[in-house]
């Protein structure tokens, strides 16, 4: 019996730390993302937390690779975020995609551009709302630091990019 314990704490303390981004991130979005389609929320708002769970994977991919064999390719790191993006919400676009129209009637006969009905995608939208918050956290939390003169705070990346998620789906919950 004792052994049966005593191989995951061996494996506990001979694991390599996380070569990941942020791991929180990915693994919250995701999870955030499966609570709110069990909660019934719009659409819009799961595509914000699927496009952060999809940047996040892009950017921890890339961060691996490039820790343990450098960039080949110029722009490696944006190249494989939008892969990562584009292989996990276009898909996702069939289950849980669905087109809203809206009209725009300011000038000209119906069919010029500012007279016209568009269609949009409501998961696309927030998929792509999703995928801008995680790319510009790490940014807000350098100036973050940059103000507070080099100190950060605990779990200042995860709080941030959260902070924004959270804002953006409960503003697309409520408009949409």
């Amino acid at each position: 019996m004792r052994k049966l314990f005593a191989i995951p704490i061996a494996g506990g303390f001979a694991a390599l730390p996380a070569l990941a981004h942020c791991p929180l991130c990915t693994i919250g979005a995701a999870a955030a993302a499966i609570g709110a389609s069990y909660l019934g929320v719009k659409g819009a708002v799961i595509g914000v937390f699927i496009g952060a769970f999809a940047a996040s994977m892009g950017w921890w991919i890339a961060g691996l690779i490039e820790r343990r064999w450098k960039s080949f390719v110029p722009g490696q790191k944006w190249l494989l975020v939008a892969l990562s993006y584009a292989t996990t919400v276009f898909p996702l676009l069939v289950k849980l995609g669905s087109s809203k129209a809206f009209m725009i009637d300011i000038a000209g006969g119906y069919g010029s551009l500012l007279n016209r009905t568009y269609l949009y995608d409501p998961f696309l939208v927030g998929s792509l709302i999703g995928l801008a918050a995680v790319c510009v956290a790490p940014w807000l939390s350098t100036l973050l630091t940059a103000a507070r003169k080099g100190r950060m705070l605990p779990f200042q990346g995860i709080a941030i990019t959260f902070i924004l998620l959270f804002i953006s789906g409960t503003v697309l919950q409520l408009v949409m």
